[in-house]
């Protein structure tokens, strides 16, 4: 696991003003709490079987990378998602522990609390892509199709930000780090919408080509022979196979597995058929 950290060149410049600044155990303590809160993360989904990509440490802060694609049944992910901010409790515990004991001084076990609350009251904003805008793409995901919960968790991080942003500006205006930070999810957000579709895609071919033998749910979906392929495709729900019943004028006129469709958007490029021409292919 400690194989996959990646440290940013930036970081090292921030270490350098610390020391400079005479700010250097501050920094630590942050960068301690940082570093548990992530492994938390990787680890978790170590446990799973998750491809952990690398965990990087960014000069505002840290991310652990996973290369899954919103495959992996909701109950894994949001035990991967807890395991960063439920670090936090055990932290605050053992801090109290050793200040009750006098083993840390008050401006270590002040500073120590105050980060600590801070990253995880932070974290838990429902902000995309904080562990709180996680959350609420899970819990969208429960009822709503993978696209379409995707795309309201970005509106509502949008919302989220935009109140944060207000919030900011009448307490603490002139905070450069948090502008920093501010600045970053700003341009992840930008990036994610821009890139959403592709993120719709990755799904379905994870779905396709992805080895995944979890049993899930059988949630049908009633389509109309004249609706196109894609159209269909982005019903598809996280948790749930699909078996796709197809209709005409209100009558039964066939029934497909999701991975049918899978193969003919991927495998024939039928990008722009109709459901009807699977059942019909002659």
């Amino acid at each position: 696991m400690l194989n996959k950290i990646y440290i940013h060149p930036l970081l090292w410049v921030v270490v350098a003003i610390a020391v400079v600044t005479a700010h250097f155990i501050e920094l630590s303590l942050l960068l301690l709490i940082i570093f548990i809160h992530e492994m938390g993360h990787a680890v978790a989904a170590s446990f799973f079987s998750w491809r952990v990509k690398r965990i990087s440490f960014l000069p505002f802060g840290g991310v652990a990378e996973i290369d899954e694609h919103g495959n992996r049944p909701l109950k894994e992910e949001a035990i991967v998602t807890l395991a960063g901010p439920i670090q936090h409790l055990w932290l605050l515990a053992v801090a109290f522990f050793l200040y009750e004991f006098n083993l840390i001084s008050d401006f270590i076990y002040t500073n120590f609390v105050q980060f600590n609350l801070m990253i995880l009251i932070f974290n838990l904003l429902p902000i995309w892509p904080l562990d709180g805008g996680k959350f609420v793409f899970l819990w969208l995901s429960l009822k709503e199709s993978f696209p379409k919960a995707f795309r309201q968790t970005l509106h509502i991080s949008i919302f989220a930000l935009s109140i944060f942003v207000l919030m900011i500006l009448l307490v603490e205006p002139v905070n450069l780090n948090v502008w920093i930070i501010v600045a970053f999810i700003i341009f992840t957000l930008r990036y994610e919408w821009k890139q959403s579709r592709y993120v719709f895609i990755r799904f379905l071919m994870e779905r396709y080509y992805g080895k995944t033998s979890e049993f899930r749910k059988l949630k049908p979906i009633v389509v109309e022979e004249d609706d196109l392929v894609i159209d269909v495709l982005e019903q598809f729900q996280r948790g749930y196979k699909h078996p796709i019943v197809i209709e005409k004028d209100g009558k039964e006129t066939g029934l497909l597995d999701e991975n049918e469709l899978l193969h003919a958007y991927f495998a024939e490029k039928k990008l722009t058929a109709k459901v009807g021409e699977l059942l019909y292919p002659y």
